[in-house]
C-alpha cells in the first residue's frame, strides 16, 4: 500500500503559473489517478475543489478533521504572550519564521522546485522554529497531534494524496510507504497553461498590458478545467476594470449562457455575481436584482460571489474607476 503525496498551496495555487490547479490535474493524470485522498484545507472554495471534479478526478474526504478550534486557542495564546516582554519576543521569533517561509512559497515555483529538498527543508525549519518559540500545543496549532491523527487515517490507504506543502516532511516521516511523485520528464502542459492565463486575468495589476491579456484570452477556447465560459468572464472583468460596461456585459451574458454541463462549480456564482454588478452599473436594477438572487439560489457559490450578491441586493452596485 503506497501513497503518493502532492503538495497543496491552497489559494496560492492561483499565484504560481507553473504549479497551479491545472498543473495538479496534469500530475494526477500522469499518475493515472481517478481519485485523490484529501488531506488538506477544508475550505469549500479551494481552487482544487473546482479543478479536480471538472477533470473527472474524484475527491475522497474524511481524512482531515476540523481544527478550527486550534486557531481560536492560538489566538488566545498570542493575546496572553503579548502582555509580557518575553512573550512578545517569542511571538516575534515565530512571526519571523512564518514570514520567511511565506516569502518562499509566494515566489512562483515549478513542481520540481516545490518538491525539492531545499523547500521541504525550509518547511521543516519553519515548523521547528515555531515550536522552539511557542512550544507544541496552542502555539503550533497542535501540529504534532494533528499530523499523527492524519497519518493514522491515511495508514493502510493507497493512491494520491493532496496535502499542504508544509505538512509533507512530517507525513513522509510518519508514513513509511509514502513518497513524492517521480517528476522525471514532467513539464506543465496545456491544462496548466490555460489555468495560469485565467488566474492571471482574474488578478489584474497596474502595470498589466490589458490589450495583450485580452488578446490571449480571446485566442483560447478553454478546456474542462478552464472552460471558455471562464475565459470570457475573466475578459469581462478586464473590460469592467476600464469602464467598458457594454463589452463586459456581452461577455458575461455569453459566459452565463455557456454554463452547462460539468463546468467548475464556482464558475456560475462568480459569473452571475459579476453580471449582476454590470447590470446594476448600467441602471438595469430589476434584472440585476434577479441576477443576484440567482447567485444565492445556486447549490454552491463561492463566498466572494455570495457576498457580492448580498451586497448588491442591499444597495445597487456602482462602478468607481480610478483617476486617469
Amino acid at each position: 500500500m503506497t501513497l503518493t503525496l502532492l503538495p497543496d498551496l491552497g489559494d496560492l495555487l492561483r499565484l504560481h503559473p507553473q504549479y497551479n490547479a491545472g498543473t495538479v490535474v496534469e500530475l494526477l493524470r500522469r499518475l493515472g489517478a481517478a481519485e485523490v485522498l484529501w488531506a488538506s484545507d477544508l475550505d469549500p472554495d479551494h481552487p482544487l475543489r473546482d479543478a479536480l471534479p471538472a477533470a473527472r478526478i474524484a475527491i475522497r474526504d474524511g481524512f482531515t478533521a476540523d481544527w478550527a478550534w486550534a486557531e481560536t486557542e492560538h489566538g488566545q495564546l498570542q493575546g496572553f504572550l503579548s502582555q509580557y516582554p518575553q512573550g512578545r519576543e517569542r511571538l516575534r521569533e515565530a512571526a519571523g519564521a512564518e514570514r520567511d517561509f511565506a516569502a518562499l512559497v509566494t515566489t512562483p515555483m515549478t513542481a520540481f522546485q516545490l518538491m525539492s529538498a531545499e523547500v521541504l527543508d525550509a518547511a521543516r525549519a519553519y515548523h521547528t522554529a515555531t515550536q522552539a518559540a511557542l512550544d507544541e500545543g496552542p502555539g503550533t496549532h497542535w501540529r504534532e497531534k494533528r499530523l499523527s491523527e492524519l497519518a493514522a487515517r491515511l495508514a493502510g490507504q493507497s493512491g494520491a494524496v493532496i496535502a499542504p506543502l508544509d505538512d509533507l516532511p512530517g507525513l513522509l516521516d510518519l508514513l513509511p510507504d509514502a513518497h513524492l511523485p517521480d517528476l522525471t520528464g514532467f513539464a506543465p502542459g496545456e491544462t496548466s497553461r490555460l489555468r495560469a492565463l485565467a488566474d492571471r486575468a482574474w488578478q489584474l495589476r497596474e502595470d498589466d498590458d490589458l490589450n495583450a491579456l485580452l488578446a490571449a484570452l480571446d485566442r483560447e477556447t478553454g478546456d474542462a478545467v478552464t472552460p471558455g465560459a471562464e475565459l470570457a468572464a475573466a475578459a469581462a472583468g478586464i473590460y469592467l476594470a476600464v469602464g467598458d460596461l457594454a463589452a463586459a456585459r456581452a461577455l458575461l451574458e455569453r459566459a452565463a449562457h455557456a454554463l452547462q454541463g460539468d463546468v467548475p462549480r464556482s464558475l456560475a456564482g462568480l459569473t452571475l455575481a459579476r453580471l449582476g454588478q454590470v447590470r446594476d452599473a448600467q441602471w438595469d436594477r430589476d434584472l440585476a436584482t434577479r441576477t443576484y438572487r440567482a447567485v444565492l439560489a445556486l447549490n454552491h457559490a463561492p463566498a466572494v460571489a455570495r457576498s457580492a450578491a448580498e451586497a448588491g441586493l442591499q444597495d445597487p452596485f456602482t462602478l468607481e474607476l480610478p483617476p486617469e
